[in-house]
């Protein structure tokens, strides 16, 4: 028989409603038993993190996409053997890529973050660019994009932040979002991202806990 298609829905002002991924972590590595259905917190209010509790129905969380969130497209830098595409829109601010190559991915013009992929080796920006978990980074070799990775479908509750999702669940709204990377991204849990279902990184802004995962 088929695999059973892995999909996580989102729900209007609610939670997300993941179906068929049974492969599910906290940021301490344990493995949290899941459902073939379960509804995990968006609105980070939710007193059994990282499963929804119906708060958001209390709290009055929305859903909505904000006005004032950073631009969602991706932006080309070309370099002699290499061409980053980094979408800032939806950057979970996990900081692998400033925290390992700060060389090329945290240099400035202008008072402007310009990745600048002449600065190392493409092995060593290739290896740092594959961490990204919310799909932000991505990279083109000779005129071909390289956005994803195979893996299974997992879920990983990250230490106060998002969820990283892998493993090319299908995200279904009403909106009809779509990740930059169809195999791997975040979606937010703190309630503030202006660029919802997906994490911009307002969780490290709010002072988002979650202290159980």
């Amino acid at each position: 028989m088929p695999a059973k298609k892995c999909i996580i829905e989102v729900a209007k002002d609610g939670p997300l409603l993941v179906k068929n991924i049974s492969n599910l972590k906290n940021s301490k590595e344990e493995t949290i038993v899941a459902k073939d259905v379960m509804a995990l917190c968006r609105c980070g209010a939710s007193s059994n993190k990282p499963f929804c509790d119906g708060t958001h129905g209390k709290v009055g969380f929305s859903g909505k996409l904000e006005k004032y969130r950073s631009k969602d497209k991706r932006n080309k830098f070309k370099g002699d053997k290499v061409t980053i595409l980094d979408n800032s829109g939806v950057c979970a601010h996990a900081g692998y890529c400033d925290g390992n190559l700060p060389k090329v991915f945290w240099t400035f013009e202008n008072e402007k973050r310009i990745p600048h992929p002449d600065n190392a080796s493409k092995g060593e920006i290739i290896k740092t660019i594959k961490k990204c978990p919310s799909g932000a980074l991505s990279y083109k070799l000779n005129g071909e994009v390289y956005d994803e990775i195979k893996r299974e479908p997992s879920i990983f509750v990250s230490k106060n932040g998002p969820l990283y999702i892998a493993g090319y669940p299908e995200l279904k709204d009403e909106i009809g979002s779509k990740p930059d990377s169809r195999e791997h991204y975040t979606l937010c849990r703190c309630g503030g991202s202006k660029n919802k279902p997906f994490c911009d990184g307002t969780h490290r802004y709010i002072k988002f806990k979650d202290d159980e995962n």
